[in-house]
């Protein structure tokens, strides 16, 4: 091992050693791929690119320095990959979020279809039932017309039977007067006439 490999060692050891505690606490933390525990592992990450480039500056070390170039150039590489994953997910769940919205908002127009339905049948049924019960009182209407009719025609009937039987009743009554008048008239001429024939009988006693 030459000279320079000693404080490179040295360095990605003690680097390791400070990376262990941090590690450790990012692996306890929610997100697969994006997420808090991404960001942080990044962040470490890029620390640590950072950490290997101003040792390999002070030691003069290149290995250590090219190490440290690969790290930062892979943190960068995962920060855009980090980026796009995030960017992906926010336009994915933007995409949830607008076909719930679609489902919810077709649900609700379903709905109002469902209640507009309702109405109308209720409506519907109301109608029958009033155009039911036009039509009976219709009916009812004409079969009480139908009796008042019948019970006026009754009644000119009844009437007109009342006068003619009234109008017989005067006749007969009027053929009962002049008999009885013809008879008195006839009684009277019988008187007379025999007042007539005993008046002519005493004249001729004289």
């Amino acid at each position: 091992m030459n000279l320079r490999a000693i404080p490179r060692t040295a360095v990605d050891g003690y680097i390791r050693l400070v990376r262990l505690p941090l590690d450790t606490a990012i692996a306890l933390l929610p997100g697969n791929g994006t997420g808090p525990r991404a960001a942080a592992s990044l962040a470490v990450d890029r620390a640590d690119a950072v950490a290997r480039a101003v040792a390999s500056a002070v030691i003069g070390d290149p290995v250590l320095r090219e190490d440290a170039v690969r790290r930062r150039a892979a943190a960068d590489e995962r920060r855009r990959a980090l980026r796009l994953r995030t960017e992906a997910e926010r336009k994915a769940e933007r995409a949830d979020e607008r076909l719930r919205e679609r489902q919810e908002q077709t649900e609700r127009e379903r709905q109002e279809a469902r209640t507009r339905a309702d109405a109308r049948r209720q409506r519907a049924d109301r109608r029958r039932e009033e155009t039911k019960r036009r039509a009976g009182r219709t009916d009812a209407q004409r079969r009480a017309t139908t009796r008042r009719a019948a019970a006026k025609r009754a009644q000119t009937v009844e009437e007109r039977a009342r006068k003619a039987r009234l109008g017989a009743l005067e006749t007969k009554s009027d053929a009962l007067r002049e008999k009885e008048e013809a008879l008195s008239a006839r009684d009277e001429a019988r008187r007379l006439k025999e007042a007539a024939g005993r008046a002519k009988a005493a004249r001729k006693r004289r």
